[in-house]
């Protein structure tokens, strides 16, 4: 089995990154999070606009997603901030938090007494974590101790063809390792279900599958259905046209290619985490920074992202890894693309060269290798999910 230089948890998880969470319970706290995140380096903040007036499972997934967040391994500590009348309260939030064992304080602005008191006491807090953090070294670990989420964005027609099955060879051979891998942006996987629901363990989670599809399909209908505007009813976006796509379902069939040919294991619902490990299904939007909160809340410790227009996005403490199939968009955005998979376009490597190209790049950047959206700063992703 292959293995990686990663952080052990107290949790038994593996962390490939050590930094400090600043997390804002609600969205009233997110400046001084922010400051705080900013006053001390190797901390990362995560701004975010809910976490008061909502009511039922709006806000159900909201406080899960955001426990979630804070748990995964990635962080070796977290520093909860409040504003101290929210829905969602701190302690609530910190209490979720508590059982991964890892260095954990609560920040409330109300009880402070003012924003500039909190920034003080939880720069102080955060800067304490953080000297801790750094004494802690990298052990070695077998890759099944690793998750990664596969997600993709600005797509065209070097996506499904090119990028996308050389990241699904990557995924199964992670898999075949007994590591973890997540599918997801259910509204890209229209047209699909029935053959991803072949590859299901068993017919239980075949069923899943088909459901979790067919209902984000009809949820679609509804959405679209009395729109006073047609341009409002395209599932897929302008750049997917002009880069080739003729429709959502030819944009599923590339997009199902990022799985490979692993079996599925479960269906996740958005904020959990799952109880095995191999290739999941989570049912998520397909907005992108809605799919990568989603796989990070389920435990991903890396984001595998092709993209054929590109993007320079990220997310705060997780490494987005960017693939691209259109050698013209590697060499436009080369200072945010991590791998070249458009090599295959030009007969210059196979889509299996390509695959472990991936592989050996997930291996580094879980052994510490920054990606350039790290570098850059990127974080843009986090992005919790609502419900109607």
């Amino acid at each position: 089995m292959d293995t990686f230089m990663g952080y052990a948890r107290k949790d038994g998880r593996v962390g490939i990154r050590n930094q400090i969470a600043v997390i804002p319970s609600v969205f009233c706290a997110a400046k001084v999070a922010e400051r705080i995140a900013y006053q001390v380096p190797g901390c990362v903040y995560f701004r975010h606009p809910v976490g008061c007036s909502q009511v039922g499972e709006d806000l159900e997934v909201t406080a899960k997603t955001l426990i979630a967040i804070g748990k995964n391994p990635n962080f070796a500590g977290v520093v909860v901030v409040g504003l101290g009348c929210e829905r969602f309260s701190p302690y609530e939030l910190a209490k979720g938090i508590a059982p991964s064992e890892k260095m954990l304080e609560t920040v409330v602005i109300q009880e402070e007494g003012d924003s500039l008191a909190a920034i003080q006491t939880g720069s102080r807090v955060a800067r304490e974590m953080q000297q801790i953090a750094s004494r802690q070294t990298r052990e070695e670990f077998p890759v099944s101790e690793l998750m990664v989420g596969l997600n993709c964005g600005g797509s065209d027609m070097t996506s499904g063809l090119l990028a996308n099955p050389a990241l699904g060879y990557a995924s199964d051979k992670l898999v075949s390792q007994g590591g973890s891998s997540i599918l997801s942006e259910i509204t890209e996987l229209i047209g699909t279900e029935d053959i991803l629901a072949r590859r299901a363990v068993n017919d239980e989670v075949a069923g899943l599958i088909r459901e979790t599809i067919n209902l984000t399909e009809e949820k679609l209908c509804r959405q679209t259905k009395g729109s006073t505007n047609k341009d409002r009813t395209h599932l897929i976006s302008k750049g997917n046209y002009d880069g080739g796509l003729s429709s959502v379902v030819e944009k599923s069939l590339g997009s199902m290619k990022k799985s490979g040919n692993a079996p599925f294991s479960g269906v996740i619902q958005y904020g959990h985490q799952p109880d095995n490990k191999g290739l999941f299904l989570l049912d998520s939007p397909g907005h992108d920074g809605e799919v990568s909160t989603g796989e990070v809340a389920a435990g991903a410790q890396i984001i595998l992202f092709p993209t054929g227009r590109g993007t320079p996005t990220g997310f705060p403490g997780i490494p987005v890894i960017k693939i691209t199939g259109n050698p013209k968009t590697y060499i436009k955005m080369k200072e945010n693309i991590d791998i070249n998979a458009g090599a295959v376009l030009k007969q210059e490597k196979t889509i299996e060269q390509v695959g472990e190209e991936i592989y050996k790049e997930i291996l580094e950047v879980a052994s510490g290798k920054q990606v350039k959206a790290e570098i850059l700063g990127h974080d843009e992703q986090f992005c919790v999910t609502r419900l109607p």
